[in-house]
């Protein structure tokens, strides 16, 4: 594994092993162990997106790997005033050890490993959020006690999170099921690769449907970053696609909950639902260090 960049690169035993990897380094940490076998490196981390979890999650872990993380808005570098990705690439892979991008399109991802010549991760795209849903499985993971054979239902917009969440869940043995609306599906690349997992994967505009039996429920935002505009629209088309009392009772007695967060309760989120799980979904928040963690030393120790 050379990069980090989306889920479809990947094999299902690449992301068990990153996954078990991110559980042995949250132990370490638990255990105030010191672990730095990245000490003496740097990592750029290029924002043209603003961000909490991804910001402070990577800039902590790692510093706690022992390298230098180098925190580079649009603001502070010549990317945000027409330099080309593909000579900002050569540039800082002269001289840094790993570069870290959450930007809004896929391809800028795509170059950078393309013209760079060290380790580029996705902290986020519009089209995909692996770090986010590596996170995702990994709580998940420690909730049920596995992956296999568990149903996951997302409810809401047919975003980057739906896409990451169908490409990694399929691989790691997960049925999924998603509910949004016919103009809010995910990215045809993803449901032509869900066509090899038959009877594993649903899209329906049914949330009810989409919950049934579920072992995990998971919604996003209905505007994210870059959609203010859209805002109006969405809400009307989103206003049905919420995590709410009556849907949980439709899934399993047991199911979780999960939130990528930032969360709007009272929007795809009810409040009475977010509270009741909010363990579950700041477990999630925190497991970004760890799984993050867990793909650094994968592909820069």
């Amino acid at each position: 594994m050379k990069h980090f960049l989306k889920f479809l690169d990947m094999s299902g035993e690449e992301i068990t092993e990153l996954l078990d990897l991110a559980g042995e380094l949250k132990k370490k940490q638990k255990a105030g162990e010191v672990y730095q076998p990245l000490k003496g490196k740097s990592v750029a981390m290029i924002f043209r997106k603003s961000s909490t979890r991804t910001r402070v999650s990577f800039e902590v872990g790692i510093a706690q790997l022992g390298a230098t993380p180098l925190f580079l808005s649009s603001a502070d570098i010549q990317l945000g005033r027409g330099e080309s990705i593909a000579d900002t690439a050569r540039v800082l892979s002269r001289y840094v050890d790993g570069i870290m991008i959450r930007t809004f399109d896929q391809q800028e991802v795509e170059d950078l490993a393309q013209y760079g010549t060290v380790p580029v991760i996705n902290g986020l795209t519009d089209f995909s959020h692996p770090c986010q849903v590596m996170a995702d499985l990994q709580t998940i993971k420690e909730h049920k006690g596995r992956l296999n054979g568990l149903k996951l239902a997302f409810i809401g917009d047919g975003n980057n999170m739906a896409n990451a969440l169908i490409v990694g869940g399929l691989k790691v043995g997960l049925s999924v099921s998603i509910a949004c609306p016919k103009a809010y599906s995910p990215d045809p690349a993803v449901l032509e690769f869900a066509k090899g997992y038959p009877g594993k994967f649903t899209l329906t505009e049914d949330i009810f449907e989409a919950a049934a039996g579920a072992d995990v429920l998971y919604t996003d935002v209905w505007a994210s970053m870059g959609q203010e505009s859209e805002r109006e629209a969405r809400a009307k088309a989103f206003q049905a696609y919420q995590i709410n009392e009556a849907l949980m009772r439709a899934a399993k007695p047991d199911a979780m909950v999960l939130h990528c967060l930032p969360a709007h309760k009272g929007e795809e989120i009810s409040e009475g639902v977010f509270e009741a799980h909010a363990q579950e979904i700041f477990d999630e928040a925190e497991n970004r260090l760890h799984a993050q963690k867990a793909i650094l030393v994968k592909l820069m120790a």
